[in-house]
């Protein structure tokens, strides 16, 4: 993990590849959460919200300032469902975007890297055994874990687990076990 833990504009435009005045601005418009220090009124930037501006703002994120990836991309079709998974995760300190079919789902994969994916495998168009496919068949999602949540019979879910899902969570599932599936597997 990184020890890089608060910023100054200065570090912050040297990222960007902008002068520290931009960063200033970004801040008093409200775009980057900053702090003042007391006295002096120099801004200090918290490393995750510098993390979090650069993924809104689709700019890369320097391996140096990574720290341990908290992103979930939840795949699900039913919109309650997802934002259900979401507000669980969120609560826990989790960036969590959501892919409400497998095509989204994989220009997300490309653009956000997620360390953990909850994927339902019964979902229209491309289903979730497909996605669980060009996921493990691309070397360059081959750090992200799959947690499939679903719905389907034990033999779907045991198809899921050949398949490449590194856990399964059957349909309905309390919450305390899916916060615990995806800490451990972030940890793993």
């Amino acid at each position: 993990m990184s020890d890089i833990q608060v910023l100054t504009t200065g570090e912050a435009a040297k990222y960007c590849g902008v002068n520290f005045r931009t960063v200033i601005r970004w801040i008093e418009r409200g775009k980057l959460k900053a702090y003042k220090l007391p006295g002096r009124g120099d801004h200090r930037i918290q490393r995750e919200d510098f993390v979090a501006f650069l993924r809104e703002n689709q700019m890369p994120v320097p391996n140096e300032l990574q720290g341990i990836n908290r992103l979930v991309l939840v795949i699900e079709d039913q919109p309650e469902m997802a934002a259900a998974i979401k507000r669980v995760l969120r609560r826990t300190g989790y960036e969590v975007e959501i892919a409400h079919d497998g095509f989204v789902a994989g220009s997300m994969l490309e653009r956000l890297k997620p360390s953990v994916i909850t994927l339902d495998l019964k979902m229209p168009g491309l289903d979730g055994y497909e996605v669980l496919r060009h996921i493990r068949e691309h070397e360059e999602h081959s750090a992200a874990k799959v947690l499939v949540i679903s719905a389907e019979t034990q033999a779907g879910l045991d198809r899921a687990l050949k398949e490449g899902a590194n856990d399964i969570l059957p349909k309905p599932f309390d919450n305390s076990v899916l916060l615990e599936k995806v800490q451990a597997l972030i940890e793993s």
